[in-house]
């Protein structure tokens, strides 16, 4: 397989573990998936939700773990590549990327908006930027207002299609009919959409796939159409070294396919998750608003039906949440370690590889 270069990065894999928070992809995880040669990536959505302080003084807790997990993700893998996965929604959003910038992260995936003035915060630093996408409108516009204010494309898109986890660009009675864009589709799209600045800039922008990723078969079939990775999420939850909870990791485990469903999500986006006591008390209207954290930018505390933040520390923590999961977690059959599964995809896309050139 090729390696997945973003301008003077080169990871040895084209292979990146998907952000996913709250708690559940944190410096252990990330640095482990760096180590074998992949990208890893911290999840930064509050992520001091452990720190002492963080119910009085969440940001200062935010920026303090965010400092220790991406330190302690480079004392596991010194030479490998290190992100965080920021949304644009958040409310914090410029104070934690410029702690992650402070910190030398290499990259900073952003989703949950269009990050339209992310190449002014990096502008002379090494951190690249990618954004993520779910349409070849998106990546068009990121592209032509870098274009015209900043002079530089955009580092690398990922390109996240209807079958992820946790919160998706797509609206929901979109998803719940058969004929909206699958994710070939909207790869497609997105490398058409992208080539004029490729050719303007002479470069080369690598594009990612996630959602549905699953196995090196995927990771084969996709790379033949174009895409120069994948990112992939769901799978590295069934990993020792993921940071949630073993019954988190055991509801992955015990899902079966129809256990997978679409919620409605505070912050006006759909999610997928799986079913639990938690989401029948969401569609029940039977759970209480506690506080407010103040997270996100569309949600109003007055009108939420729950917290999108204690949810999703609560299930990272083995309690009572919200388990996002992708379309095929129904599929993790097992906890391995993040060697051994890394070992295993490319492995077995390796082997689909070879048998596309015979």
């Amino acid at each position: 397989m090729n390696h997945l270069r973003i301008g003077n990065l080169v990871s040895k894999w084209p292979i990146i573990q998907g952000g996913m928070g709250i708690g559940i992809s944190l410096s252990s995880l990330a640095g482990a998936v760096a180590k074998e040669g992949g990208i890893g990536i911290i999840s930064g959505v509050q992520i001091g939700y452990r720190e002492e302080d963080f119910l009085k003084n969440n940001l200062e807790a935010n920026k303090r773990a965010m400092r220790k997990e991406i330190r302690k993700a480079r004392e596991i893998a010194p030479e490998g590549i290190i992100g965080v996965n920021l949304l644009a929604a958040m409310t914090t959003y410029n104070e934690l990327i410029t702690t992650a910038i402070e910190e030398g992260i290499d990259l900073i995936v952003t989703g949950a908006g269009l990050p339209l003035d992310l190449p002014e915060m990096v502008r002379g630093t090494e951190t690249k930027i990618a954004p993520v996408v779910s349409s070849g409108k998106a990546a068009k516009l990121i592209s032509k207002v870098y274009d015209r204010k900043f002079g530089i494309p955009a580092d690398m898109f990922i390109v996240e299609g209807p079958l992820a986890g946790g919160h998706l660009g797509f609206k929901k009675d979109v998803m719940e009919k058969e004929s909206y864009m699958d994710l070939e589709d909207i790869l497609k799209e997105v490398l058409e959409e992208i080539r004029p600045f490729e050719e303007k800039y002479g470069v080369k922008i690598p594009v990612v796939v996630a959602g549905g990723i699953f196995d090196g078969k995927d990771i084969a079939y996709f790379m033949s159409l174009g895409a120069s990775g994948v990112q992939m999420g769901t799978r590295f939850v069934g990993t020792e070294e993921c940071s949630a909870d073993l019954k988190f990791k055991m509801a992955y485990i015990r899902a079966k396919k129809e256990d997978i469903r679409l919620v409605n999500s505070p912050v006006g986006m759909p999610g997928r998750a799986i079913s639990n006591s938690f989401t029948e008390k969401m569609d029940a209207g039977n759970i209480r608003v506690k506080r407010c954290y103040n997270c996100l930018i569309p949600c109003d505390p007055r009108t939420t039906p729950y917290c999108i933040s204690d949810a999703l520390m609560n299930s990272a923590e083995g309690e009572e949440g919200l388990i996002f999961a992708g379309a095929n977690a129904y599929r993790v059959s097992e906890i391995v370690t993040v060697k051994e599964l890394m070992n295993q995809l490319i492995e077995e896309a390796r082997e689909q590889l070879d048998e596309q050139r015979v």
